[in-house]
C-alpha cells in the first residue's frame, strides 16, 4: 500500500498549528494544511503492513483499538498517493458518512494502532481523511445522492447529533423518508453546540446538513419531543422512530457551598459562546462571560480543555484545571503495549495556550473541590481545593479516592464551570415514549441490538451506549439503521 519504502523515507509531518498568540484573538480554526505534494508523501508513508490495526475498531484491555468505522485507510491511503482522488472519496465515504467532522475532532485511535507506529511514528491518517474529504468538497466532488426509489416508510431521529445525523443520512439514501427532530435553534447537536468552533466550525456542520436537505432529509428545529412536541404523535405518524438525544446529564459537584452564582456545567458556557458566536459574533453579551475572572474547572478531559481554551479566549484572568486522576505517564508503560490506545498524558490545545499565556501548565491533578466559597452577595469568591489518594476498596476491590488530611488550598474563582462528564440520557424522553432506561441510565434495549423493546422504538448513540466518541457514534447511526432498515424491509441491504 502507498510506497514500499515510504516509511523508510519519509518522516511523519502535520499540518501547522497557528502559534497560541496568534490564534486565540478569534475562534477560527488554526491549522494550515500540508501542500498536496507533501501530503501525497505523507500518504506513501502506509506501509505494506499485512495486517493493518489501524482499522480494527476492537475492544483491548477495555480500550478501543483502531478505527470503530473499520476504514478502508491502507486502500485510500494508497489512493491519495497515486493521485486518485475521487476513488480515495468514495473508499472513504463507503464506511464513514462524515469524514469532515471525525477528522477535525476524533482522537485519531487509528493512528494509535498504526503499525508504523510501533518503532517509529504512526501514518498521519487523520490528517489523510481531512485531506480527501475536503478536496472532495473543494473540487465538486461531493454532490447530493438522490436515492431513485423511495420505500415509502418514513423515520423520525430525535436528536441531530452525530449518530442521529448518520442514521438519517443512511437510512435516507436507502430511500426512506427521514425526518429529524432537533430541540435547539440549529441542527447539529453536540457538533454544533458540544465542540468549540475552533475546533469544528459551525459553517461545516452546517456544509453537510443543507446536503442532507438537497437529498431528501427533512430538518425540524426548536421541537423538544416530549415537551413542545408529543411523542404520541410521532409514533402515530412514523414508521419507526430512532432516539438519539445524547448522554444529556450533566455529572454533578457535590459540595458546600453549590449554590452560589457564578458556577455552571461546561455544556451551558460552551453552547452559550458558540450561540452568541453565530447569532452576533459574541456582540449580543448573551454568553457566560469569563472575561477578567478567575476560572476554576473541574474536569481533565476534552470538554475541560474545550474550557480552558474558551476561557482564554475570553479574556480570563487566570485559569486552573482540576483533575481528580493521577497525571498519566509520558511514555506508554510495559503495561500499555501497543496496539492498545496509549494512557500517556497529553497537552492539548487549550492547555497550550494556558502556557503561552499565563505561564503554566492549568491542570492539578488528583485534586477535587471541597467548598465554594461565597461572598456576602451569595457570588463565588473562591473554591477550596483538596488532595486525593487512591486506596483500594475492599468489597468492590476498585480503586477510590480519599481526601489527604491538611491538604486544603483556597484558590480565587468567579466562574467555576463543572466538566465532570455525562450520566446518562435525560428521562423525560424515556417517559415520553414508554421506554426504560437501564442501571447506567443509557435506553435499555434488547441484547446486543437497538430496539428499546417497543414497539418501532431504536436507539442509537451515546444515549444507548453512554458518553463516548463521535467515530463511536457514527458507528452507533450505521448499524442502527441497518436494524431499523430490516425491521422496516423484512431484510437490509446497507
Amino acid at each position: 500500500m502507498g510506497k514500499s519504502t515510504g516509511f523508510l523515507e519519509y518522516q511523519r509531518l502535520e499540518s501547522r498549528a497557528f502559534e497560541p498568540a496568534e490564534r486565540i484573538k478569534n475562534y477560527s480554526e488554526f491549522h494550515k494544511p500540508l501542500s498536496q505534494e507533501k501530503r501525497k508523501e505523507q500518504a506513501a508513508r502506509c506501509m505494506d503492513c499485512g495486517v493493518p490495526f489501524c482499522q480494527n475498531g476492537k475492544m483491548l484491555c477495555g480500550m478501543i483499538s483502531g478505527c470503530p468505522l473499520n476504514n478502508l485507510i491502507p486502500e485510500w491511503n494508497d489512493l491519495l498517493y497515486h493521485d486518485h482522488k475521487e476513488q480515495a472519496l468514495r473508499r472513504l465515504l463507503m464506511t464513514n458518512n462524515f469524514p469532515e467532522f471525525t477528522s477535525r475532532v476524533c482522537p485519531a485511535l487509528c493512528e494509535k494502532a498504526c503499525t508504523c507506529g510501533l518503532n517509529g511514528d504512526p501514518v498521519t491518517v487523520r490528517e489523510n481523511e481531512f485531506a480527501i474529504i475536503e478536496n472532495g468538497f473543494a473540487e465538486g466532488l461531493v454532490t447530493p445522492q438522490i436515492p431513485k426509489v423511495r420505500s415509502g416508510k418514513k423515520i423520525a431521529v430525535i436528536g441531530s447529533g452525530p449518530a442521529g445525523l448518520t442514521a438519517a443520512d443512511t437510512l435516507n439514501r436507502r430511500g426512506h423518508n427521514v425526518t429529524v427532530f432537533e430541540r435547539s435553534d440549529r441542527p447539529g447537536g453536540l457538533l454544533m453546540y458540544g465542540i468549540p468552533n475552533m475546533k469544528l466550525e459551525k459553517h461545516i456542520v452546517m456544509r453537510r446538513v443543507e446536503l442532507m436537505k438537497a437529498e431528501g432529509v427533512m430538518f425540524v428545529t426548536n421541537a423538544d419531543v416530549g415537551k413542545s412536541v408529543k411523542a404520541d404523535d410521532i409514533t402515530a405518524e412514523y414508521d419507526a422512530v430512532i432516539l438519539a438525544c445524547g448522554s444529556s446529564n450533566p455529572r454533578d459537584i457535590k459540595a458546600e457551598g453549590r449554590d452560589a452564582q457564578g458556577i455552571y456545567f461546561a455544556v451551558d458556557f460552551l453552547k452559550a459562546t458558540t450561540k452568541s458566536l453565530l447569532d452576533s459574533n459574541l456582540q449580543d453579551g448573551n454568553f457566560i462571560s469569563a472575561e477578567d475572572k478567575d476560572v476554576v474547572i473541574i474536569g481533565g478531559g476534552d470538554t475541560g480543555n474545550d474550557c480552558v481554551g474558551t476561557s482564554v479566549r475570553h479574556g480570563c484572568r487566570s485559569v486552573v484545571q482540576l483533575e481528580m486522576m493521577p497525571k498519566l505517564p509520558d511514555e506508554r508503560t510495559e503495561s500499555n503495549p501497543w496496539p492498545q490506545w496509549p494512557r500517556v498524558c497529553r497537552t492539548d490545545y487549550g492547555q497550550e495556550e494556558s502556557i503561552a499565556v499565563f505561564g503554566s501548565d492549568p491542570r492539578i491533578y488528583q485534586t477535587t473541590v471541597k467548598e465554594f466559597i461565597k461572598d456576602e452577595n451569595g457570588y463565588l469568591s473562591a473554591v477550596k481545593t483538596v488532595k486525593l489518594d487512591f486506596e483500594s476498596d475492599p468489597e468492590s476491590g476498585r480503586m477510590v479516592p480519599k481526601e489527604i488530611a491538611g491538604s486544603e488550598e483556597i484558590i480565587p474563582c468567579q466562574l467555576c464551570l463543572i466538566a465532570a462528564g455525562f450520566m446518562g440520557a435525560q428521562k423525560y424522553i424515556a417517559d415520553a415514549f414508554g421506554v426504560q432506561l437501564d442501571e447506567r441510565t443509557n435506553l435499555s434495549t434488547e441484547s446486543g441490538g437497538f430496539s428499546a423493546c417497543a414497539e418501532k422504538i431504536f436507539a442509537a448513540g451515546d444515549m444507548h451506549i453512554g458518553q463516548s466518541l463521535v467515530v463511536r457514534a457514527i458507528r452507533e447511526g450505521r448499524d442502527a439503521a441497518c436494524e431499523v432498515d430490516e425491521y422496516l424491509m423484512g431484510y437490509t441491504n446497507l
